[in-house]
């Protein structure tokens, strides 16, 4: 089973990369009024079924950015091509996670336990998190599809990355993570993680496109001019966002109860405690600058990603350049 994990995730790298190479194709031959024009009906419809929240002022904006005039209807041949290009990258990526989904269940299978006894299993479900997650987001936002670019891009770099420097052999849960808490604590610190991670790619979009709005020309705001409208990516963002932090809030809160139980205090400013509160903080802040109306959205959006900093800080900087109770990496 180990072995046909790790076959697993290679074939769903090897998918993200043709779902990654699609998506540029697309974005390549496409306009921005060619996808507006496909996905209006679609974007129309799920309005009218009454979705509310969050989603719905996505979605709402979306529909406001995304009618077409009759002449943007009749797509050119080029247009036709991308069309193409971005239906296959779509389904392609739903292959990709299909093995994904495969490589991270064979994982569990091999260890018999959980998927998420260190560094490289941690990175192998958060991904996968990330990418059922935009799966989910893709079926109610079709004319969010070009920010699968970014998507299969990201999935592919830190996929290959865990193949080459954080691989380690199955082997049983060290006694200190043998504890009901494990499920708990870890299963949620590993969901919330994956959707913060699929939030800091409309985050950065929004950053780009609301600049290429803005008249700049330069690269890397020239890279969003065929990305969806700023309003609907910023909304987006901040969606996932308010999604994903109490289910973050509620795994600190786990973890320092487990650690109570383990080692006879609930905080001790360990340096992988330390930045998880940095994270909490940051990502506290992104919220409450997000609903402060006197603080611009650009502000606000640049303070999501930097809290996505600190996680990958905790997660690899802590794990790679400290020592300390949470050093269960398996990888020095």
């Amino acid at each position: 089973m180990s072995a046909l994990s790790d076959q697993l995730v290679t074939y769903a790298i090897l998918a993200y990369l043709v779902a990654m190479i699609s998506h540029a194709v697309e974005y390549a031959l496409g306009n921005a009024r060619a996808v507006s024009a496909r996905t209006a009906a679609p974007a129309r419809e799920l309005v009218g079924a009454g979705v509310g929240g969050a989603g719905g002022s996505v979605e709402a904006s979306l529909v406001e950015t995304a009618l077409p005039s009759p002449v943007e209807t009749r797509p050119s041949r080029s247009a036709a091509r991308a069309a193409l290009a971005g239906r296959l990258a779509a389904w392609v990526t739903v292959l990709a996670v299909a093995l994904h989904l495969g490589a991270v269940v064979t994982r569990g299978v091999a260890a018999e336990r959980m998927p998420w006894g260190n560094m490289y299993e941690f990175v192998l479900t958060g991904t996968f998190i990330g990418a059922a997650a935009w799966l989910a987001v893709l079926w109610k936002q079709p004319s969010l599809r070009r920010l699968g670019l970014f998507l299969t891009l990201v999935m592919v770099l830190l996929l290959a990355f865990a193949e080459l420097k954080l691989y380690v052999q199955v082997v049983p849960l060290m006694p200190a993570l043998q504890s009901y808490w494990f499920i708990i604590h870890v299963s949620t610190i590993i969901f919330a993680s994956g959707i913060l991670l699929l939030g800091v790619v409309p985050a950065a979009a929004y950053l780009m496109r609301a600049g290429w709005e803005q008249g700049r020309r330069s690269f890397p705001y020239t890279l969003a001019r065929r990305l969806p409208a700023a309003a609907g990516l910023e909304r987006l963002t901040f969606a996932l966002h308010a999604f994903a932090f109490p289910i973050f809030t509620f795994a600190v809160i786990a973890g320092a109860i487990w650690a109570e139980a383990a080692w006879g205090r609930a905080w001790g400013w360990d340096p992988k405690e330390t930045w998880a509160f940095i994270s909490w903080v940051v990502y506290a802040g992104y919220l409450h600058a997000r609903a402060t109306p006197s603080i611009r959205r650009n502000v606000a959006t640049w303070i999501s990603i930097v809290g996505f900093l600190t996680m990958l800080m905790n997660l690899f900087g802590v794990n790679f350049f400290f020592t300390g109770l949470h050093s269960y990496a398996g990888v020095n």
